[in-house]
């Protein structure tokens, strides 16, 4: 054998052993894949997956396949598989687990170019938890009051340039008012007094650049989001010199970005004046939406059903004996029969539909019948509080409009154990701005209960389900008539 034969017979062996450890580890691996319990699947289409279904709405997909998947099923989605994850029993994991488990960062990276750069996804989870704590710090009881105060004045003043009586969009008079509330507590007098307009405009070119199409393509150059960068620059400039005059004269306000100047890092690092802006930024998001869209359906739920509307006046009535017609942080806390009308509110109407996280590791779940999957590293877990807040075996008439479900001695959410409500999301990244919530809601609903008569003139509203955070289709028309006296 001649030595031409001799390489062709090494390379026929090579190539004869590389098919068999091939073989080998191909059956290895289709074993263990076998052997796995995996949850089932949503029937789509290859290689686009299930995109159609879930940009036709992924609260509709879940009302088609939870009856006939369960509560843990996986969709594949382009290239990623993403397993939903519905109703309490399975949701511990999803809200208690480490982030090095299970991670928010890489599943909100399409907020960095709203944020911007240094600020909450666009860092680490151990600087991310650090500015987590300057919301903490300005979200404390103590600032709340102060808070209180603001919100209170803002709707005096707002409510006091209505007539005697007439009609209104609703949906647009709390949109504006929420927005000038949020200018004066969280960027400060001087947005507040001077700069509004400009400010109040450029976050429109915000909140328009964070499309659909934004989640799965954040820097793609369309006219939105370049009107979204050129926006986002322009605040940036706007607050630099806010912080810098700040500095300089040594003014002291009690907002949100005064606390965000005045916050430190544990090694000592004050925080810069861009990160300050991106915080900020973050916050507005984080509130402004929330408290106007749960504004809005508070207040035509309240006028559709009478008889909630009349317990949350004889409360006002009750609270007025009290204390007259002041109104602080105290006396809001003590609106119990309000506050429940909101939460149902929220309960039916979360603005945020789906919350999602990126599993670094394998691990395995257990369902009410029983059922155990394990869920691959790798996967995209999401949970739905518009989905889950209306699950039957915890709610009793889930669609109905019920506050009473939350009063003393019924408590549905809280018999059927933790995470049954999750319209704040819970565990390690529930929301840190709910308490600011409800007491700019309260505030605002207890001064218009007090002072106006209203009556809705128009449909009751449909859900929003094109925009990004799911609010109120259309108008929201009511006929109002300012009370001559307070509350009889």
């Amino acid at each position: 054998m001649d030595l031409e034969d001799n390489k062709l017979l090494n390379v026929g062996i090579l190539i004869l052993a590389t098919l068999v450890v091939a073989k080998l580890l191909s059956a290895l691996l289709f074993s263990g894949s076998r052997n796995r319990r995996l949850p089932p699947t949503v029937k789509t289409w290859p290689v686009f997956g299930g995109l159609a279904r879930f940009m036709k709405g992924p609260v509709v997909m879940l009302k088609e396949e939870y009856p006939k998947l369960g509560s843990v099923f996986t969709m594949n989605l382009f290239n990623k598989k993403i397993t939903f994850f519905i109703g309490p029993e399975v949701s511990a994991h999803f809200f208690k687990a480490q982030e090095s488990d299970l991670s928010q960062q890489e599943v909100y990276q399409f907020n960095v170019p709203t944020f911007g750069p240094g600020v909450v996804f666009d860092v680490d989870y151990l600087v991310r938890q650090e500015q987590f704590r300057f919301f903490t710090e300005a979200l404390r009881a103590t600032k709340l009051k102060g808070y209180v105060d603001q919100m209170v004045t803002e709707a005096e003043e707002y409510f006091s340039k209505w007539g005697d009586s007439g009609e209104v969009d609703l949906k647009y008079e709390l949109e504006h008012l929420i927005i000038l509330t949020a200018s004066r507590c969280l960027l400060g007098r001087e947005v507040r007094d001077k700069l509004f307009d400009d400010v109040s405009a450029l976050f429109h070119d915000l909140d328009n650049g964070m499309l659909p199409i934004s989640v799965i393509f954040p820097y793609l150059p369309i006219p939105a989001h370049r009107r979204r960068d050129q926006a986002r620059k322009r605040l940036a400039e706007i607050f630099s010199n806010i912080i810098s005059s700040r500095k300089e004269t040594g003014k002291v306000e009690n907002d949100m970005l005064q606390c965000f100047i005045e916050s430190k890092y544990k090694d000592g690092r004050p925080t810069t004046e861009s990160e300050v802006t991106g915080l900020l930024i973050a916050a507005l998001f984080a509130g402004q939406h929330t408290s106007s869209i749960t504004s809005t359906w508070t207040g035509a739920y309240l006028l559709k059903n009478k008889e909630y509307l009349s317990a949350v006046l004889d409360e006002q009535k009750s609270l007025m004996k009290q204390h007259g017609d002041k109104v602080d942080h105290d006396i809001l806390s003590e609106m119990d029969v309000l506050y429940r009308c909101i939460k149902e509110a929220l309960r039916l109407h979360p603005p945020l539909i789906l919350l999602l996280r990126s599993s670094h590791t394998d691990f395995s779940v257990k369902t009410r019948e029983g059922k155990e999957y394990d869920i691959p590293k790798g996967h995209i877990v999401a949970t739905s509080p518009a989905f889950a807040n209306r699950l039957p075996h915890i709610y009793k008439d889930p669609d109905t409009y019920d506050p009473d479900r939350f009063a003393a001695g019924r408590e549905e959410d809280k018999k059927a154990g933790a995470f049954s409500y999750i319209s704040f999301g819970g565990g390690r990244h529930g929301c840190l701005g709910e308490p600011f919530a409800y007491l700019q809601i309260k505030a605002i609903w207890s001064h218009l209960l007090r002072n106006f008569e209203f009556e809705l003139i128009s449909p009751f509203p449909e859900i929003d389900w094109n925009a990004m955070v799911v609010g109120v289709k259309g108008k929201v028309m009511v006929r109002y008539k300012r009370r001559r006296l307070s509350i009889d």
